[in-house]
């Protein structure tokens, strides 16, 4: 397996033609410095250190050209040649991302970038960038986005890749998980060619954190880059249906015991403090309403009341006849 060189930042590695004379020379530019190609995923950017005039108010412009390989003639880069136009430009940066299938370079070919700055009919010499193929060269981010469903005793993710490759046959994005239960150690699965993966036989209910990485393979040209990983994220997976019945059996007899036991230790207590429950329970004995009155005010007559009351109830009496036989009389 070979692993290009990253090429995020590209420094410059050639330069051709003629010496550009001083800085300031009234027959020639100073030529634009350090050159740099940025090709982070789908993202294609030339850029250069700005070319500083003294005594000049009117503005430095400049012009980036391409060719496909060593044989071939330079081209302008404008709408006409590659639907980016980086003629004649201010700044100091020609950004030539594809946006369609219509524009922008071929990510297999093979591309070479020069730029000079201009200044009416006056020119610099020409600074040319390495050559790169974005698939070679390119440096690959994590995927764009990751979701995460927990299952039972499973984690399902889903993904889209770090940038959009086409319908080409020629380059394919695998994917690689690292996964860990909490404090646990890691383990790694892949690759998966699709952008569906599940994580099967996990510990259900167990927090797992996971990270996802991209590989660029061009198999072609036995070209394999990997890319960066997600940031992690944490998930808790689910219960399966043997772990459910298991946990509502256990909190059934749970409860059952504890009430059981419940019940056992109230039947203890009362056996053993049942005096002292009767006493708590047993109602003291009450003053009679008639002498809480006569207490409160003794001039009353109630007692005499009391007396007539229990005259007429107490000593109520009935008549008895007792008749007797004498039989020796």
């Amino acid at each position: 397996m070979r692993r290009p060189p990253p090429l995020l930042w590209l420094p410059l590695l050639l330069q051709l033609g003629a010496a550009a004379p001083p800085a300031d020379s009234p027959s020639q530019l100073p030529a634009p410095q350090n050159p740099r190609i940025r090709l982070y995923n789908a993202e294609q950017v030339l850029s250069w250190e700005p070319v500083s005039l003294s005594n000049e108010t009117r503005p430095v412009v400049y012009r980036v050209q391409f060719k496909f390989s060593s044989n071939s003639e330079w081209s302008d880069l404008n709408n006409q040649t590659v639907g980016v136009n980086c003629s004649k430009i201010t700044v100091t940066k020609c950004n030539f991302t594809r946006t369609s299938h219509t524009n922008g370079f071929d990510p297999c070919h093979n591309i070479t970038l020069r730029v000079r700055a201009e200044l009416q009919d006056r020119v610099s010499a020409w600074m040319i960038a390495p050559w790169f193929i974005h698939y070679q060269n390119v440096t690959i981010g994590p995927p764009n986005k990751i979701w995460v469903t927990p299952g039972e005793g499973s984690l399902i993710i889903k993904l889209s890749p770090p940038f959009d490759i086409g319908v080409s046959s020629m380059v394919t994005f695998s994917y690689y998980v690292h996964y860990w239960e909490e404090a646990g150690i890691q383990q790694d699965k892949g690759p998966f060619r699709r952008n569906f993966i599940v994580l099967n036989d996990l510990k259900p209910l167990r927090v797992y954190c996971l990270q996802v990485r991209a590989q660029l393979s061009w198999s072609s040209q036995a070209i394999y880059i990997p890319g960066h990983l997600s940031d992690v994220s944490c998930h808790r997976a689910m219960a399966n249906a043997s772990t459910r019945l298991q946990h509502v059996s256990l909190v059934t007899v749970g409860t059952f015991l504890t009430l059981f036991g419940l019940a056992g230790a109230c039947l203890v207590v009362i056996q053993r403090y049942k005096g002292l429950i009767k006493h708590w329970f047993h109602s003291p004995p009450g003053i009679p309403v008639q002498v809480e009155e006569y207490l409160k005010n003794p001039a009353q007559p109630i007692l005499e009341a009391l007396d007539n009351h229990s005259s007429l109830t107490d000593d109520a009496w009935d008549p008895v006849c007792v008749v007797s036989l004498l039989e020796k009389e």
